[in-house]
């Protein structure tokens, strides 16, 4: 198969692994802040999430993170140079990191599915934003390449984090004065 087709088929599941991993944290937020409801509407509601997680993990999810690696092996397989550049050693680095966040999203999907709440929204709030980190730090590795000046990169990742902490603050510091007036 031609390599642009094996690209263009990573960089598809690529996307539908990211859709899937952001919608299903803010379904554990809502599976999360149902808990506070009452009967019967929290047992509804969580049955519901229950079912929309389950769908999109098992059909989305993961069958895209499985797609998109086979078809990343098999462009590393035809062009085994790109494990010699260093903008591709720490691209796979943030490719690490994003297995061990799917990970701990299946961990914390299977809590769920058996009723187990852990987890606060405001602190899965904070979770979805660690996929959006990898995401940044992936797509800008790959367009920029060499041209990267990593320092500040790596200060641009920080930065950026803190902005989105600090937005999730302001969130939650808004969203609780909406709901005390």
């Amino acid at each position: 198969m031609d390599f642009l087709y094996i690209k263009s088929l990573h960089i598809i599941f690529v996307i539908t692994w990211f859709s899937g991993l952001f919608y299903v944290v803010r379904l554990f937020i809502y599976h999360a802040e149902a808990e506070s409801k009452t009967s019967p509407e929290k047992e509804i509601l969580q049955k519901q999430y229950k079912l929309m997680t389950k769908r999109l993990w098992y059909i989305i999810t993961w069958p895209s993170a499985i797609l998109a690696s086979i078809f990343a092996f098999w462009m590393l397989y035809q062009n085994p140079a790109y494990l010699e550049m260093p903008w591709m050693q720490v691209k796979l680095i943030f490719v690490l990191a994003l297995y061990v966040y799917h990970g701990i999203c299946h961990r914390i999907f299977a809590q769920l599915q058996s009723d187990i709440v852990n987890y606060s929204s405001f602190k899965l709030r904070i979770w979805n934003e660690v996929a959006t980190i990898i995401l940044f730090s992936i797509v800008f590795l790959v367009v920029l390449k060499n041209a990267v000046n990593w320092i500040w990169g790596v200060v641009g990742i920080v930065l950026f984090s803190f902005l989105l902490m600090f937005g999730i603050r302001l969130y939650k510091t808004i969203r609780a004065k909406n709901k005390t007036t």
